[in-house]
């Protein structure tokens, strides 16, 4: 079966990132023609060049702030998934306004150049920190979300498709607490926490890629998507982690960080009300109306009273043994194991 991205060329915002590297050798494999990464960090770049060594990836320096560069990286690009954001609560904190220029200056920037260069889908990701959010983070992604959303609304025949993807933490990507907890357990130190019972929703990198695949291969003009998953607590996060490397580190308790939430959610309840069951995935619909109001009957949405928000206190909980075991479905996770002289089952 021929692929969909076979002699296609695929833009890849922020594309030095964990995401980035994952999704790139995926798409090399599927036969693509070429592949954009655009991003500011021309060391990065460098370091990703010598890594896949492939000539098909291309790399572009810039900065979706600035709509030119955006626009040189997005000629004759069929696909796009857009990556770039700042991603880190605490300094997002120190610096909203920095986010701003990022997470929904940038995104509008992404948008406007696939559409004038006729790009034929375009998936942002987002995160459950949209999701009420309460950090200027989640503030600007919630944003992005709306910029990706109104352009269906405001061009409702535009042959470019615009749709995002929410996902919680993925699983050793570059700021995730998991390299850190092993940086710790090298070092025969304590692992730290700042709540041990602040739950999480778990993805690991090839999750995250099949769900943007999921909505490049699903999406109408202004859908969300979200997987489904587990949750677990950071503290069973942890006592998993040492059970797997057979330390005896314990855990401490540091407090919580800048604007963090206990819980986070992947839909509210009134998205929720309007989302299709799609098995693995939920698909989330744009509310598609326009400003004349007055045509529509003024009643309240019985249906959103039904559902509770898919929050990660509330959905199925994982166990430690059960953390430990998608722990090892890792292959960075393997690796480590495998240098330590551990073994790969999780028992002695």
């Amino acid at each position: 079966m021929t692929s969909r991205y076979a002699d296609k060329k695929v833009l890849v915002t922020g594309g030095t990132g964990s995401f980035g590297h994952t999704v790139t050798k995926k798409l090399l494999s599927r036969g693509v023609d070429e592949i954009r990464i655009l991003s500011r960090d021309e060391a990065k770049q460098d370091l990703m060049r010598s890594e896949i060594a492939d000539p098909r990836v291309r790399f572009y320096v810039g900065d979706i702030r600035d709509y030119e560069s955006v626009e040189r990286a997005t000629r004759d690009v069929d696909y796009v998934f857009h990556a770039a954001a700042l991603k880190q609560v605490p300094s997002c904190e120190f610096f909203p306004m920095e986010a701003v220029k990022t997470n929904i200056l940038g995104s509008e920037n992404v948008v406007r150049a696939a559409d004038r260069a006729g790009v034929t889908s375009v998936v942002c990701l987002s995160t459950d920190k949209a999701v009420y959010p309460v950090n200027a983070m989640g503030m600007s992604k919630a944003m992005m979300e709306k910029v990706a959303q109104s352009y269906g609304l405001n061009n409702p025949n535009a042959a470019t498709t615009v749709s995002c993807v929410r996902y919680g933490n993925v699983m050793y990507s570059r700021g995730s607490v998991i390299p850190l907890f092993i940086r710790q357990l090298k070092a025969g130190k304590n692992l730290t926490v700042t709540n041990p019972d602040m739950t999480r929703f778990m993805m690991s990198l090839a999750d995250s890629v099949d769900l943007v695949e999921f909505a490049f291969h699903n999406a109408d003009q202004g859908d969300l998507f979200i997987r489904k998953a587990e949750s677990c607590t950071v503290r069973d996060l942890a006592q998993a982690t040492i059970n797997l490397f057979k330390s005896s580190s314990r855990i401490d308790v540091i407090g919580t960080r800048h604007a963090e939430k206990l819980s986070e959610a992947l839909a509210s309840r009134e998205e929720l009300a309007r989302a299709r069951d799609m098995g693995d995935y939920f698909r989330i619909q744009a509310d598609n109306r326009d400003l004349n109001y007055s045509i529509y009957v003024e009643e309240g949405d019985v249906e959103q009273a039904q559902y509770d928000d898919y929050d990660s206190h509330t959905v199925a909980r994982m166990t430690v043994s059960d953390v430990e075991g998608l722990l090892l479905t890792l292959p960075e996770i393997r690796a480590e194991l495998t240098a330590a002289g551990l073994p790969l089952n999780g028992r002695n």
